[in-house]
């Protein structure tokens, strides 16, 4: 890779980072296979980094590379462990905190399945429209807007929302 190159990537690199590391750590629950997700999905634009158009697409390139990092660390047979029993209500400890909603939120996606987790994470955090979310995730604009639905419906049921009448 030519030195201007390099030095684009690394400019581009340390932009994206922290958010690519929030919006993993929102699929997965874990800031420790955030950080990996994020740094491999960094790894794989890299590799590519001459090949990438950087005036369209590069976002949708990056969140691609990181949902399937993200996917492929809960494939892998040492990574499987359950992060959130779904039997049990998630109870807040504080419940005028609101330092608690947070961690009530990420317990929430915890429990979602990965492609509605994927969904909402996508649209509603890195606010990604349908069609960029279908294209990172390889599926239909319908298949987000379903995955999507479902995805917040649990979130309600899980939270304790009452959908508006």
């Amino acid at each position: 890779m030519k030195a201007a190159e390099e030095a684009e990537f690394t400019e581009f690199a340390s932009g994206m980072i922290r958010r690519l590391r929030r919006t993993a750590y929102l699929m997965c629950g874990d800031w420790h296979r955030a950080e990996d997700a994020a740094q491999d999905a960094l790894v794989k634009v890299y590799r590519r980094w001459h090949r990438i158009d950087r005036t369209q697409g590069l976002n949708s390139y990056t969140h691609q590379c990181l949902v399937t990092a993200v996917f492929d660390q809960a494939r892998r047979p040492w990574r499987r462990e359950r992060l959130v029993d779904t039997d049990d209500p998630i109870v807040p400890l504080d419940p005028i905190g609101t330092v608690d909603d947070r961690m009530l939120v990420v317990q929430a996606l915890a429990a979602l399945p990965p492609s509605q987790r994927a969904c909402v994470v996508l649209r509603y955090y890195a606010d990604l429209s349908l069609e960029q979310t279908a294209d990172v995730l390889g599926v239909g604009v319908g298949g987000v807007k379903s995955q999507t639905s479902r995805g917040l419906t649990r979130l309600r049921e899980i939270l304790g929302e009452r959908t508006p009448s």
